[in-house]
């Protein structure tokens, strides 16, 4: 028995910081959705208890440390799984982007893995198991656009933004999230106006959506990492409609309505960094978990 499974990377249109909770998290408020960059999850039952994990590349973790054993050891344990699973991960998503890579692969498993042992269990009772992995598996899980809330595994599913393209670009630097939280300092921040936000994407209204951009912690990473600030600024110059950092980075994405101006921000934006993306919004969410003609769930 085998399945494939798509673990497509999210962006964050907004995200903002409401203060430290007892627990030692952050309350966040972010709306999210997903792009159609993805990681490809294969998926192969083992007829003993064991999970193995294999990733294309190398300097990603192949053992407990990565989400998506996590995912698979979760999900074997808790429900009394005696068959095991071997995952290969063959990894698109850069890793530590801001771009949920790993939640992802996490999420997908989850959904496959739930298909491959028959387990039978519905979306809403895979995102909760997600959320004992990570704040933004929950989310991952669903898929499509989403408002996030608590530590980010509280999700209120909202109406897909309209179809403009997407230019993600990743410096070549790794950004602590620890460090960004710890730098944020939340009665010096300009916070979003979520229900706008809301409100631009319900009425499909790109150019308010732009104007609408906002991540609190984006001024704590472009601090630390000028690199960071210098791809945005580079972003903006090419002409992208909207531009902002996802997470806490350090990927920018640019949001771009017209597709005659895609490849001249993205050949522009290749200068000054390797890894670099033109993609289009996913408009809907992971409603189905049976696979397509394919395998591919």
């Amino acid at each position: 028995m085998k399945c494939s499974v798509k673990a497509p990377a999210k962006i964050n249109l907004s995200l903002d910081v409401l203060g430290k909770r007892e627990d030692g998290y952050h309350e966040v408020e972010m709306i999210m959705t997903t792009v159609d960059l993805a990681d490809r999850i294969d998926l192969t039952e083992l007829p003993h208890p064991q999970i193995t994990v294999e990733v294309s590349e190398g300097y990603v973790p192949s053992d407990h440390r990565n989400l998506a054993w996590q995912a698979g050891h979760l999900l074997q344990t808790r429900f009394g799984v005696k068959k095991g699973a071997h995952i290969y991960i063959t990894k698109r998503i850069p890793v530590a982007a801001g771009l949920a890579g790993g939640s992802s692969d996490a999420a997908a498993t989850l959904r496959g893995l739930n298909e491959l042992w028959g387990l039978d269990l519905s979306l809403d009772e895979l995102a909760k198991l997600g959320s004992e992995i990570g704040s933004d598996v929950p989310f991952c899980v669903y898929g499509g656009t989403a408002i996030a809330t608590g530590r980010g595994e509280i999700i209120e599913h909202i109406d897909a933004p309209p179809p403009f393209w997407v230019i993600l670009a990743k410096p070549p630097t790794g950004v602590s999230t620890a460090d960004i939280y710890r730098g944020l300092q939340l009665d010096a921040v300009t916070h979003p106006d979520t229900p706008k936000m809301v409100e631009a994407i319900r009425a499909q209204d790109f150019k308010q959506i732009c104007s609408q951009l906002h991540n609190v912690l984006e001024s704590v990473t472009l601090g630390l990492y000028p690199e960071v600030a210098n791809i945005k600024n580079q972003m903006q110059k090419f002409g992208a409609d909207g531009v902002l950092m996802s997470g806490s980075g350090p990927t920018v994405f640019g949001l771009i309505e017209k597709e005659s101006r895609v490849n001249q921000i993205y050949n522009g934006l290749r200068g000054f960094c390797e890894d670099v993306f033109a993609v289009r919004v996913i408009r809907s969410a992971n409603t189905c978990l049976k696979p397509d003609k394919n395998g591919i769930l």
